[in-house]
């Protein structure tokens, strides 16, 4: 059980003792751990709060609801807590997660492995999400999934997932195009964003798609390393076909070439600023 009181005190510690951000990547929030004390083997995510009580209750009851049913689909997922702490007039969202290796993420090892140990690596990702797809007609809501690379870290031969915020689950197109806005840590997108809610909206969309979430992943693996990008596309091929046939032809028609980011995506992480690494 979490002590929120100790919860509580970390988040109002000085920076440079209750730990660096552990990631630069931030559309939501710069996770951190801490370096000592009782929350050391855990990674902090702290969002913005929102002047909406009921929606604040809402989206814990949703997260609650999504880390279950990631792991009824049969996705490997730590220990995720997220609590209501109070900040001021209002309480905000922390996500307490048990900490993985930094060594064990996914995207690093793409970076450092052979391509057969890549290929390897690939292998224990994409069967994470042929689970939860294959799985996911026994919720009968709107669910989503983001297995990009930077979501997983690899254990032993198996990928672990460990991106539970936003709760892809429950919320309608237009609500979770809401909430990409109210909850982004960058202000210049809280700002430009209502000028551009239709793109902002898009940004989900792959989430919710079977072929998209898997031709999503190779895209990620084609542009770490573009000159194993064949060996990617080739393996994405045989994969749907193996384990997501009931996708396949949709997948397929993407994996003719390495895939890309839509144009609006790259826009939106050069003007915000935002680094390709892990969003743990």
């Amino acid at each position: 059980m979490t002590d929120i009181a100790a919860l509580r005190d970390l988040l109002d510690a000085d920076p440079a003792t209750r730990g660096a951000p552990i990631s630069k990547l931030g559309y939501f929030c710069a996770p951190f751990r801490p370096s000592q004390g009782p929350f050391s083997d855990k990674v902090i995510k702290v969002y913005r709060g929102l002047p909406d009580a009921g929606a604040l209750d809402l989206l814990v009851e949703r997260h609650d609801a999504y880390v279950a049913a990631l792991r009824q689909a049969g996705v490997p997922i730590p220990k995720t807590e997220i609590h209501l702490v109070q900040d001021g007039a209002t309480r905000i969202p922390v996500i307490v997660q048990d900490a993985l290796p930094a060594n064990s993420m996914m995207r690093g090892m793409m970076q450092r492995g052979t391509q057969a140990e890549t290929l390897a690596y690939m292998q224990a990702a994409g069967e994470v999400i042929a689970s939860f797809w294959n799985n996911a007609d026994h919720f009968e809501t709107r669910i989503g999934f983001h297995p990009s690379i930077r979501n997983f870290a690899i254990s032993e031969g198996r990928a672990i997932f460990f991106d539970s915020f936003p709760p892809l689950i429950g919320y309608s197109r237009e609500d979770m195009g809401q909430i990409l806005l109210l909850f982004s840590e960058k202000r210049l997108m809280r700002i430009l964003g209502p000028l551009l809610q239709t793109r902002v909206t898009g940004i989900q969309d792959e989430w919710y798609s079977p072929a998209e979430t898997l031709v999503g992943l190779v895209g990620s693996a084609c542009r770490l390393r573009p000159d194993d990008a064949s060996a990617y596309l080739e393996w994405g091929r045989e994969f749907v076909q193996s384990d997501m046939t009931r996708w396949a032809e949709e997948a397929l028609a993407g994996l003719q070439k390495p895939p890309r980011l839509p144009g609006y995506w790259t826009g939106f992480r050069k003007i915000l600023g935002l680094q390709g690494e892990p969003n743990l």
